[in-house]
């Protein structure tokens, strides 16, 4: 089943109530815009977060190249065999055992040991880059929300610049149904008390914007303050591709490279059962009546109780394994519940968006012209018709306002499941 997600604003001008003027965002001399994909180019351009990933990332790859390696040799410097009585006590050169020795030591684990140890590296660089890359993905999905948050402000702002100018005309209509004889002498008070609860409704959507810019300035930094250019992508989506590419859902694959952290430690604990050895070579010297002498050494660790020091090891590895399987199914159901949430979610929004469109803003329209012809008449109260007048505000809000939910779900569904500018943007 696919879904098409209309962007906000796609009707906007050819379906209002009749006194709402077009909308206009006014563009400042010299200011450059921010359409909605500026926005996302923006975001991924030295944010603090992605820049933590990508150092966790260098940082794992750096340590790869030690992985293998051996570990440092060691060099020993003494002496031996040194009197400490008789005639030759504290002599280096009088007793034939006395010797000034140097050695060259070095430890060698063994191959399953060092091949284990490189594959834990690697998996620790897949796992850094299975972090970085859901970064991005959590940096792009939220900077589309917080442009598509301050669009749909923005909507409804735009929305109070023909509502005032309507509200003067009323003030003018009421002054002559007053002239007339026809209504009441507290009528004239009425236009500006509603002019009053348009500026407080005005402020509160002025005061959102302000935090919806500043959401996006997190993500963006201050360009976010830029007047916004352009409209929300369309993005067509489809529930059955959604729940099949759960599987490379970047969070899945944090898990995942988790779980290949865990068989490579496994596999170095396993490795451990087997000895590790080392090789000393020694050059000793004696007094000059004596020859020097050389001397070779080899030492071999044993593993003689796997059952209380190696195998506890590795069964705690098996086990932590296992408990990893379990979590990584438990976040695949997760993600499909939440991709089914949301989709009822945007269904639901769908037919609110249309319901408003196609029956509540005509009826309201309706409402308004026929209390105005009932006021003007002398049937009807002004009270009737600006009750009327908000009641179609709010249904304008309100469409808006859906619209503007059903566009910030599309996105969270779309950048949740659209892993390829994240790839290429690492």
């Amino acid at each position: 089943m696919s879904c098409s997600v209309h962007p906000i604003g796609h009707r906007f001008s050819r379906k209002l109530i009749a006194f709402t003027f077009p909308l206009a965002v006014a563009v400042p001399l010299g200011a450059t815009p921010l359409s909605f994909e500026q926005a996302l180019s923006l975001s991924t351009q030295g944010a603090p977060t992605l820049a933590s990933a990508q150092a966790k990332v260098d940082a794992a790859r750096a340590s790869t190249a030690p992985a293998g390696e051996l570990p440092d040799p060691k060099l020993a410097v003494g002496v031996e065999n040194l009197p400490i009585g008789g005639p030759d006590r504290y002599s280096l050169t009088g007793d034939f055992m006395t010797m000034q020795r140097i050695a060259y030591m070095q430890d060698i684990p063994n191959r399953s040991k060092r091949e284990a140890r490189v594959a834990v590296a690697l998996a620790k660089v897949q796992q850094a880059e299975s972090a970085q890359q859901l970064s991005m993905l959590s940096v792009r999905r939220e900077t589309a929300v917080a442009w598509i948050r301050r669009y749909a402000l923005e909507q409804q702002i735009a929305l109070f610049e023909g509502l005032f100018k309507q509200n003067k005309l009323l003030e003018s209509a009421v002054q002559v149904q007053l002239a007339g004889g026809r209504g009441s002498i507290t009528d004239v008070l009425m236009p500006r008390q509603e002019a009053a609860m348009l500026s407080e409704r005005l402020d509160e959507l002025q005061a959102q914007r302000a935090q919806a810019i500043a959401a996006l300035q997190r993500w963006i930094g201050t360009t976010a303050s830029e007047a916004l250019e352009g409209t929300p992508p369309n993005w067509p989506l489809d529930r059955e591709v959604l729940s099949q590419r759960i599987q490379g859902h970047p969070d899945v694959n944090l898990l995942s490279s988790t779980s290949l952290l865990l068989n490579a430690e496994l596999q170095e604990a396993q490795a451990s059962k087997n000895p590790d050895w080392g090789v000393e070579l020694a050059y000793q010297r004696r007094g000059e009546q004596f020859g020097d002498m050389v001397s070779v050494k080899f030492t071999f660790d044993l593993p003689t109780a796997p059952a209380k020091r190696q195998d506890p090891l590795i069964a705690a590895k098996q086990l932590e394994r296992l408990g990893l399987d379990a979590e990584l199914e438990l976040l695949r159901r997760e993600h499909l519940q939440e991709i089914n949430t949301q989709w009822a979610e945007l269904e639901r929004l769908n037919l609110a968006v249309e319901r408003n469109q196609t029956v509540l803003q005509p009826l309201m329209r309706d409402k308004v012209t026929l209390t105005l012809s009932a006021y003007q008449a002398g049937k009807g109260t002004l009270v009737e018709h600006l009750a009327a007048r908000r009641e179609s505000l709010e249904t304008q809000l309100r469409w808006i306002a859906l619209q503007g939910e059903r566009q910030a779900i599309s996105a969270r569904l779309h950048f949740s499941n659209d892993y390829s500018q994240t790839r290429g943007a690492q």
